[in-house]
């Protein structure tokens, strides 16, 4: 065991502080990565605050951060994937059962013994996992990702979390060339589900409430922007697409947007809205439409994302930040006034 300098929270109405946090020394398996970027995600400020507690309570002291990029300092003695000096990443897990159908399948996210890169139970050191707002991380080498070396590095660690949840639904329900597909809401989520769709060879339609968004849109890869509070531009649109990204957590009329799929078409909820969404069943009977969600990626399909964007050169608009300023963060975040994501530099972290 040792120790390195993290930022945590102490309980739910804390700000983050620094602190100094335990990790397990490499075991065989084990690669040790010396994080130098960490995304900020929309869970991190939920999970210290305790906003999930009725589904997932946090267990404080809390260390959030689940979008890690970083450089490999060791590796155990049965570690064939990486040496040291490599670039590794690390996303939402950091293990799991390995024995379950959906492990078996590469689909550790789904796994029902999943363990989380933060607040989850530490079978190692006992407590909780802690996250990437840390000096480093040590993780078995299953659950490390390689990093493109094209990819700048502050722009991948979102990549970790918000890239492969809107990577994923697409992947999953088949958009290529040809298809025409939504992506609704342009912020952190939204504006990587734009680059995708537009690398797939998809015709990019976003909606937004906000029409000073345009100009962006249009810059991340769109081809047409949508105003979803004007009834006539959305009329235009009506059972024409194949799939929609929805990707907006505030409360909204779903209906709207299964009322633009067309026959088979496919709506995938990754924005999850504090309550229940009304849902019309003859929206979706009539034109044999579905409604479905997406968590995160498997492990293959990660790495899969990483390697198609390192041959796309994509990577997340971020603000880099210190980890000083990341109160300031969560703040601002709350405000969506971020474009599109924070990412620590975690060599800032040093100076403490």
């Amino acid at each position: 065991m040792y120790k390195t300098k993290a930022y945590s929270a102490a309980g739910a109405t804390s700000a983050l502080a620094y602190t100094t946090i335990a990790r397990r020394e490499p075991t065989a398996h084990d690669v040790q990565i010396e994080i130098l970027f960490c995304g900020v995600c929309h869970s991190d400020l939920h999970t210290v605050r305790d906003d999930w507690h009725s589904v997932m309570p946090t267990v404080y002291p809390s260390v959030p951060g689940h979008e890690i990029v970083g450089r490999v300092t060791t590796v155990g003695s049965a570690v064939t994937k990486y040496k040291s000096g490599d670039l590794a990443a690390v996303g939402c897990l950091v293990d799991s059962d390995g024995t379950c159908p959906h492990c078996k399948a590469g689909l550790e996210n789904y796994c029902p013994n999943q363990i989380l890169t933060f607040n989850s139970p530490d079978k190692h050191l006992g407590g909780v996992t802690y996250g990437g707002y840390s000096d480093s991380i040590v993780v078995d080498e299953r659950f490390a990702l390689r990093v493109p070396a094209n990819l700048n590095l502050a722009g991948a660690a979102p990549l970790l979390c918000a890239g492969i949840t809107t990577y994923s639904p697409m992947r999953h329900w088949g958009v290529t060339k040809g298809k025409k597909v939504g992506v609704v809401g342009l912020g952190g989520l939204g504006h990587m589900g734009v680059k995708f769709a537009h690398a797939f060879g998809a015709h990019v339609v976003v909606f937004t409430t906000s029409p000073n968004k345009e100009e962006d849109a249009l810059r991340l890869g769109a081809d047409e922007v949508v105003v979803s509070r004007n009834a006539n531009e959305m009329q235009k649109h009506a059972g024409s697409f194949d799939f929609i990204l929805d990707a907006v957590s505030a409360e909204h009329d779903i209906n709207a947007y299964i009322n633009l799929l067309g026959l088979d078409g496919n709506i995938t909820l990754v924005g999850a809205p504090a309550k229940p969404l009304g849902v019309s069943a003859f929206g979706l009977i009539m034109g044999r439409r579905s409604l479905s969600g997406s968590a995160i990626g498997g492990i293959p399909e990660t790495q899969e994302m990483l390697d198609f964007c390192g041959a796309h050169n994509i990577t997340a608009d971020v603000e880099v930040i210190p980890i000083q300023k990341v109160n300031e963060s969560y703040e601002r975040l709350l405000k969506s006034d971020v474009k599109y994501r924070f990412s620590i530099d975690m060599a800032s972290l040093k100076a403490e």
